[in-house]
């Protein structure tokens, strides 16, 4: 029997984690019942997910990040404003089946001490979906375009998870707003500017994703 690498066992713990997740929220125990649920040995799964709970959590945001990557390769959208306004939909949309799970996750992240996390994980997804939309930019802009879609997303994020309207029309008027208040540029830089001097020293927090010429 070929062994599985980390990666493999992430996916496959997230996966048997979901029902109870849906159900209980983010917990080391939670964690562990769904690596037996998987047939891994629990050193298999410590190793795969070092911090517990809080590694499962991060592996359902890469999950959705990825889902919206693939989803959007043959993305058809004209412009930068529609296909930013696709990516975050998409990116929504990979949570849907799993609603529940994303509120609990949005529940765990909102806890003071896990404060880190939450900003590692919501700049990962920003960056993934500037990325996905075809940004190439490697000049301050980089980092303003992702503070100011972090805003963006979160807003509208929260808003899906309390949102009851038939299709989540509302939630897509509320994206489009937002979109349509940010994505000009005069608007987008002193926004970015002004979200970029509230974080504590941002470019350590980006460092490790900074782009290069």
């Amino acid at each position: 029997m070929t062994s599985k690498g980390p990666k493999d066992i992430r996916e496959a713990v997230l996966k048997a984690a979901l029902p109870d997740i849906e159900r209980e929220g983010f917990s080391d125990q939670v964690l562990t019942c769904a690596g037996k649920k998987a047939g891994f040995k629990p050193i298999e799964v410590n190793s795969a997910f070092p911090h517990g709970a809080a590694s499962l959590v991060e592996e359902f945001s890469h999950w959705a990040d990825a889902r919206m990557t693939s989803r959007l390769k043959n993305a058809k959208e004209k412009g930068m404003t529609a296909r930013i306004t696709a990516a975050v939909r998409v990116r929504i949309e990979a949570m849907a089946p799993h609603k529940e799970a994303a509120r609990r996750a949005a529940a765990f992240l909102a806890l003071p001490n896990h404060a880190p996390l939450g900003a590692k994980l919501l700049y990962r997804t920003v960056d993934a979906i500037w990325r996905a939309a075809g940004d190439r930019s490697t000049d301050f802009s980089f980092y303003t375009k992702r503070a100011t879609l972090a805003g963006v997303y979160g807003a509208t994020v929260l808003y899906w998870l309390g949102d009851e309207s038939e299709g989540n029309d509302a939630t897509w008027k509320f994206l489009d707003h937002r979109i349509k208040d940010v994505m000009s540029f005069e608007k987008f830089k002193k926004s970015a500017r002004e979200a970029m001097e509230k974080l504590p020293d941002p470019f350590g927090l980006f460092s490790g994703s900074r782009p290069r010429n």
